[in-house]
């Protein structure tokens, strides 16, 4: 049997006293790639953040590993899953020191990223000496790779992305979404309508009428 990663069971959002999603269900095994596709607007968004516990449904339930997401499972979910937002204003300072603060948490201390960092800024067309800049000095595509490596440097095996490749050229969404899509044995759920990620291995999923 496929283990389960995430489980959304009959979830429904409400803004503003408005219905935007109504009895969503939905279970992503391990190793799954999915899309989730629909309007702005339309509570993709929500719906990720209902996965790691920052935000909870008006109605219905969300699982994490089968057990229901609530205040007591968070803090391990956000320990295994890696999140990346659209939105790039992530810190400020030296992108070295920027890097450094996220492996100073009590939770990252062990990982070694020093060995990969290097690797990664050549992948995604970086060079080294992007770390001595001010992270605020950056474009909106170098913002947005340096969050991608942070997030791969973690070494989760379960990511949560929202629109990552939107401020990238053609060519580096493509090695993005690749990248992504694969490693077999990771896990992804991800929201964008970048045609980079609709390869066969990914099930698209409509959300709030598309």
């Amino acid at each position: 049997m496929d283990e389960e990663i995430i489980r959304y069971e009959n979830v429904s959002i409400v803004f503003d006293e408005k219905t935007i999603i109504d009895h969503f269900s939905l279970t992503v095994c391990k190793g799954e790639k999915v899309i989730l596709r629909g309007p702005s607007g339309s509570g993709k968004s929500t719906l990720l953040k209902m996965a790691q516990g920052y935000a909870r449904p008006h109605a219905g339930m969300v699982f994490y590993r089968t057990h229901e997401i609530d205040a007591d499972t968070a803090w391990k979910i956000r320990q295994e899953t890696a999140y990346i937002s659209q939105d790039t204003d992530i810190g400020e300072g030296n992108v070295r020191e920027l890097i450094a603060g996220v492996f100073a948490y009590a939770a990252n201390k062990k990982v070694p990223y020093e060995t990969s960092l290097n690797e990664y800024l050549t992948l995604f067309s970086l060079d080294e000496t992007i770390l001595d800049k001010d992270f605020r000095s950056l474009s909106g595509g170098e913002k947005q790779r340096i969050a991608i490596i942070i997030s791969l440097l973690l070494g989760r095996t379960i990511f949560f992305l929202d629109e990552i490749t939107a401020a990238l050229d053609g060519l580096m969404k493509s090695r993005v979404a690749e990248y992504f899509l694969s490693h077999d044995d990771w896990t992804v759920i991800a929201i964008s309508h970048d045609d980079a990620w609709y390869r066969d291995n990914v099930r698209i999923i409509p959300v709030g009428g598309n």
